[in-house]
């Protein structure tokens, strides 16, 4: 499941090749950045900045990566700080800034919502905004700052010169700007209910269903392949029985698919 689900399939296309979703994400990200007139590189080296990006809208399609850093987020400044205040581990307090920030960042950014990191049964209620309403004054305050101090304890932790601190600082200065490119990259690109067809829904669900089967076949084959080195060397008779559902359970799948079971 997790194969199936961190990859897609680019519409429009003749072929069924299926690709990572990590380069959908950075296709996406640099689109916008030219589009947006944020080009890479314009003010200071930030490719860095694009793939610490992707990776992270990646690891949103990952339902085990949401609920791990659920237990470091907090929806209200006091709440982070309490949790800081009870804290002298320089690790978690980099692990409680940096979760907040890149969960703010896409929250803003993708989903429009400074509360949706916290989940649909802590969200706040209000108006929904349009692609063309400026982010909130606070809402940019706490994601630089969050930044800037995941960046500091980012030092502490793996020095002056390590990519990621170096990464962190610019997403502190630039935030803003990152937050402007992933907006047109919500309204352009991941605005997927309103951009797919029906006919092109049908289409991607049958070729991820398609990888799916093969998965599925190439795992049982797999299977009776060390049934049967098992047998050969054991010759114990609830290995045939084994083999032989087995054997059926792929036919299911690949009527064509032949496999002899041996004689006792």
């Amino acid at each position: 499941m997790t194969v199936t689900r961190e990859q897609y399939l680019e519409l429009p296309t003749s072929g069924r090749e299926l690709r990572p979703t990590y380069l959908f994400m950075m296709k996406c990200l640099l689109y916008s950045r030219m589009e947006t007139g944020l080009v890479s590189n314009k003010d200071y080296y930030d490719e860095d900045v694009n793939v610490y990006i992707a990776h992270l809208l990646n690891s949103f399609i990952n339902p085990g990566y949401v609920e791990r850093a659920r237990s470091f987020l907090s929806k209200y400044d006091t709440e982070v700080f309490r949790r800081l205040g009870e804290s002298r581990d320089a690790r978690l307090k980099y692990t409680l800034y940096k979760t907040n920030a890149d969960f703010l960042l896409v929250s803003l950014g993708i989903f429009d919502n400074p509360a949706a990191c916290a989940g649909p049964a802590e969200s706040i209620p209000g108006p929904p905004r349009g692609d063309s309403r400026p982010v909130e004054a606070a809402d940019l305050g706490r994601g630089r700052s969050y930044y800037r101090f995941a960046y500091s304890y980012s030092q502490q932790i793996h020095g002056r010169n390590a990519a990621v601190t170096d990464v962190l600082e610019k997403l502190s200065v630039g935030f803003d700007k990152y937050l402007r490119v992933l907006a047109h990259m919500r309204g352009e690109y991941l605005n997927l209910v309103r951009s797919l067809s029906r006919g092109e829904i049908y289409h991607l669900e049958r070729v991820v269903n398609e990888s799916a089967r093969e998965d599925s076949i190439k795992g049982k084959q797999d299977e009776l392949l060390d049934l049967y080195l098992e047998w050969k060397r054991t010759r114990g008779g609830d290995l045939r029985t084994r083999m032989s559902k087995l054997q059926e359970e792929i036919r299911s799948l690949q009527p064509d698919f032949r496999f002899e079971v041996p004689e006792s």
